[in-house]
């Protein structure tokens, strides 16, 4: 009874080390579907304006 109440306390002391590796290691895994879920945390360029030079050019090309 000995042996298995020591074996029982020394796994018990392991028990919250454990724990605290695997909460270092899973924070990362589990804080990624979080940061996506977060539609505001997304940073777009303002957009540009469309000053039709573009076509401006095309049809004076064609023409000459």
């Amino acid at each position: 009874m000995n042996r298995i109440a020591a074996n029982a306390l020394k796994t018990l002391r392991l028990l919250p080390r454990a724990a605290l590796i695997l909460m270092v290691l899973a924070a990362p895994v589990l804080a990624v579907p979080m940061m996506r879920a977060d539609a505001g945390s997304t940073i777009e360029a303002p957009a540009l304006r469309k000053s039709g030079v573009g076509f401006v050019l095309l049809v004076s090309l064609q023409r000459g």
